[in-house]
């Protein structure tokens, strides 16, 4: 069973932590909206 097409011989090879994934994915994802957010009401102020 040398096989790399084995799933059962990778079991966890990283350990990893899925509430911190999720939460810096929503994180990320709001500063970005918050970001183009805060571009747009420039923009819009700018252009009044």
């Amino acid at each position: 069973m040398n096989d790399p097409k084995h799933p059962e011989l990778h079991v966890m090879e990283e350990p990893t932590n899925d509430f911190m994934d999720v939460s810096l994915g929503f994180g990320v994802f709001f500063g970005v909206l918050f970001l183009i957010g805060i571009i747009a009401t420039v923009i819009q102020v700018m252009t009044r």
